[in-house]
């Protein structure tokens, strides 16, 4: 079995609510689980800060949602390229609007808004890596 086949069933039980996978082909066999626990109940890695821009506060502490990429790959801003953002801080979204997209192993994922707000922080990457689990956006 391929690394390409291999990282494609572990990106699928990623995504899924699958918490083990078993394939064999020829005389290799590949299991893949995934423990039951929360991504909060997982002390995460330390990471390098991701930039990360965002508008002042005034001085007026406000709930935000922390938006954060499920999955790793490559983060488009953009759904095309030369096309403006799908949103830039101040906007106004609505739940379900799509944030971005997120390129993995050929298969691009849409991120959409949690909830209605309008976005106070925004990654500043575009076309680069991120991880699961890095903050793009934040909405209040």
């Amino acid at each position: 079995m391929d690394l390409s086949k291999i990282k494609t069933l572990i990106d699928f039980v990623g995504r899924s609510n699958i918490t083990e996978l078993t394939v064999t082909e020829k005389d290799v066999t590949v299991r893949i689980f995934r423990t039951a626990a929360s991504q909060e109940d997982v002390a995460e890695p330390e990471r390098k800060p991701r930039p990360i821009a965002g508008a002042p506060s005034g001085g007026v502490e406000q709930t935000s949602h922390a938006v954060k990429a499920p999955v790793f790959g490559v983060l488009h801003r953009t759904p095309a390229p030369g096309e403006p953002p799908f949103v830039t801080i101040g906007d106004a979204v609505e739940e379900g609007q799509t944030l971005f997209i997120i390129e993995a192993m050929k298969v691009f994922n849409k991120i959409a808004a949690p909830r209605s707000g309008r976005i106070t922080r925004l990654t500043e990457i575009d076309g680069g890596e991120v991880e699961t689990g890095d903050l793009l956006a934040e909405i209040a």
